[in-house]
């Protein structure tokens, strides 16, 4: 482990609805293997579980979940800023792409997610 590396992440936080999950899960795992064809080494969608924190803020609040939604945090890691602008740009060409994006619509709301894309600072 060392303190830098030159990998690449682009991070989400998505408000899903909770009765959406499989609907989300299913756009999920399409998404993990296009993004992997096209590079990624690693992505990850991970569903909150233990959230009401009180010491900090917590993930639902930050993102605005209401009730009945729950929040997911994603990642997926790149070997570099360039390799995954790279991907990026092959993977929104992919056809396969608007069609999850249909999928992706009826299971949330897009404009309430939450994406940056950030440099690794320890791994």
């Amino acid at each position: 482990m060392s303190n830098a590396s030159n990998e690449y992440v682009d991070g989400f936080v998505i408000v899903v609805p909770t009765d959406k999950i499989d609907a989300y899960r299913e756009v999920a795992t399409e998404a993990a293997a296009i993004w992997r064809e096209h590079g990624a080494l690693d992505y990850r969608e991970c569903i909150g579980d233990d959230l009401e924190v009180t010491e900090q803020v917590p993930f639902p609040k930050l993102a605005g979940a209401k009730e009945g939604e729950t929040v997911i945090f994603s990642w997926v890691v790149f070997p570099s800023r360039a390799a995954r602008d790279e991907a990026n740009a092959k993977i929104m060409e992919d056809p396969r792409v608007a069609a999850m994006c249909e999928k992706a619509k009826a299971a949330f709301d897009c404009k309430r997610m939450a994406y940056g894309g950030f440099k690794t600072l320890v791994h």
